[in-house]
């Protein structure tokens, strides 16, 4: 087995989505999203989480070449590596099980967040970090915008980020929209989006405008295939699969807590000496909590 087959057809898969129909659109972005269930599921379950029929995947195999499903699924299966390994799972989720069924359900839930934030982290380059630091600390102006749940991630990047990148600045602000505050960007300034499925319209419209106004974008998403009018320079790719009916984003912010860890690291001693002031700041003026008052 050629074990650049898999990354072959990933590529051909992104290619091939403006001349695929729908239906063939729908399932290559479910492969490319999802390589590992994919590699794993047989087709009935994957046709069912992709929301297409197994003709659909049928089609698309012959689409790209191959025989059928199970040779479109091989390269996949062969490449898989084990997201977590049994033995070293630790005894305390073997314990949890053994606690009822409200242990089982807090073990499968547990072990599925680990997945997550194992995966999100495996998929993060060095080459895609380095990048979108470079960005973000040579931008004149970062604008950092999510909307609904992923603006929980939005506002923690921008808290902890803006000691290390006095620039960033975190939209929609005040009830307003990321629009209305995209008014003053200029070329050369830089977006970070976060957004994951269902997209948010208003935070893809906000990267629309920005790459109009030529600013450079970074996208932390679970897909890199999120609108086709979207050129990202930089798309970090993140596993937000959950259990529950809601999106997971301990894998968003594992991601995010790497990228703020770089920006620091590059941003050497004047980064360091603003999170110094800021701790200074909020000593000075009692923020934190003490068991011994001020007098």
């Amino acid at each position: 087995m050629d074990p650049a087959l898999k990354s072959r057809t990933i590529a051909r898969l992104k290619a091939g989505m403006e001349r695929f129909s729908p239906r063939l659109r729908l399932a290559a972005k479910y492969i490319v999203d999802n390589p590992a269930d994919f590699g794993l599921d047989p087709i009935r379950e994957t046709a069912r989480k992709a929301g297409v029929s197994t003709y659909t995947l049928v089609r698309i195999a012959s689409e790209l070449g191959f025989d059928g499903f199970e040779e479109l699924r091989e390269p996949f299966r062969h490449a898989l590596v084990a997201t977590t390994d049994p033995g070293a799972q630790g005894r305390w989720l073997d314990d949890l099980r053994g606690q009822g069924e409200a242990g089982r359900f807090q073990a499968e839930v547990s072990l599925n967040s680990l997945s997550i934030v194992k995966r999100s982290l495996e998929r993060l380059s060095p080459q895609a970090l380095e990048r979108a630091a470079s960005i973000l600390l040579s931008a004149p102006s970062v604008y950092v915008t999510a909307v609904r749940a992923s603006y929980a991630m939005a506002y923690y990047f921008h808290y902890v980020g803006r000691m290390a990148v006095p620039s960033l600045k975190l939209i929609p602000r005040h009830m307003g929209s990321a629009m209305d505050d995209l008014n003053e960007a200029r070329a050369g300034d830089a977006i970070l989006a976060i957004t994951i499925n269902p997209y948010s319209r208003e935070t893809i419209e906000a990267c629309e405008f920005a790459q109009e106004r030529g600013m450079r974008l970074v996208l932390v998403s679970d897909s890199d295939i999120v609108a086709p009018e979207l050129k990202p320079e930089v798309v970090i790719v993140v596993s937000a699969l959950s259990q529950h009916h809601f999106g997971c984003f301990s894998g968003v912010a594992a991601v995010l807590e790497v990228l703020l860890a770089r920006l620091v690291d590059r941003g050497g001693e004047a980064a360091r000496q603003r999170i110094r002031s800021y701790e200074t700041l909020r000593r000075e003026h009692n923020v934190y909590w003490s068991t011994t008052k001020k007098h």
